[in-house]
């Protein structure tokens, strides 16, 4: 049993199973608004929500991890991670991978028909995106779009139908994620321009992907006033995008092109900050609209 838990401990931490939290609040937002006029769905709902998103993002990083190994052994950044490390075997992540791709078709399938028929595609995103650095420097709107793929899936879930609303919240999801990894890649500039993995640092260059990095995140702002006003939400909303914007704001402060000691304070501390105060203050005006 010990051994059992120790391995356990040793995958979540692979996985980084705490990041679970940049995407998970941008699902829970999408959850709120597609439930209206009630505040919440049906508490099944919710858990089948919850098992699709955890298992989506375990299966993204697990996966990750497996086909980045050989790159991971040669990057000084990522070469303790768990298997170029010795600590995890291939096997062990292989079979942890296929528990989570059967948690995740199991939830799909057990939301609705939509949501089982378009699991599949949701898949080719969140796997593929992993292959993606091999040939395009815009792997990180390929990051960005799998991840965005979470605020339309869990609108599909609770309605079964389409809309502009989660669409939007996809979009600035997108922007979001695609913008701070663009600052994270920035650690990898020196590996990546040695090596054959594609990422705009090594295109671009540092201070010309930071611009790049500023503009995705200005247009995701943009879209949040804009997803706001067409999801017909309040003064207690447009307050949490000013929140939003004064962090992310902050965030593009803490890095330079010169200057990379901030990073982790910027991708880590913060957009955990940016998704959880959203989904706050767009329950707050939910709350408040009943």
């Amino acid at each position: 049993m010990a051994a059992l838990l120790s391995r356990t401990r040793m995958i979540l931490d692979m996985i980084k199973f705490e990041h679970t939290i940049f995407a998970l609040p941008f699902a829970l937002i999408a959850t709120l608004l597609a439930a209206r006029p009630h505040l919440f769905p049906d508490l099944r709902t919710i858990f089948w929500i919850l098992v699709a998103m955890v298992s989506a993002r375990s299966s993204a990083m697990a996966f990750n991890r497996i086909v980045d190994a050989d790159y991971d052994k040669n990057n000084p950044r990522t070469a303790a991670r768990h298997i170029p490390a010795g600590l995890l075997s291939q096997t062990q992540v292989w079979t942890f991978l296929a528990v989570t791709l059967g948690l995740f078709e199991l939830a799909s399938w057990q939301l609705n028909a939509l949501c089982f028929a378009l699991s599949p595609v949701a898949l080719l995103f969140i796997l593929g995106y992993s292959y993606t650095k091999r040939f395009t420097s815009l792997c990180h709107i390929v990051l960005g779009c799998a991840i965005g793929i979470a605020p339309v899936g869990a609108w599909l879930a609770v309605t079964g139908k389409w809309s502009p609303v989660p669409l939007m919240f996809g979009a600035i999801v997108m922007l979001w994620i695609g913008g701070f990894d663009i600052i994270y890649a920035l650690q990898d500039y020196e590996f990546d321009s040695r090596s054959s993995l594609f990422s705009l640092p090594k295109k671009l260059g540092k201070a010309n992907s930071l611009l790049v990095s500023r503009i995705l995140h200005t247009l995701m702002i943009a879209l949040l006033i804009a997803a706001g006003l067409v999801a017909g939400l309040h003064l207690i909303y447009f307050i949490g995008v000013t929140v939003v914007t004064c962090l992310i704001i902050y965030e593009q402060m803490l890095v330079k092109p010169d200057d990379l000691s901030r990073v982790n304070l910027a991708f880590f501390t913060l957009n955990g900050w940016v998704s959880i105060s959203l989904l706050l203050f767009v329950f707050l005006d939910r709350l408040v609209k009943l």
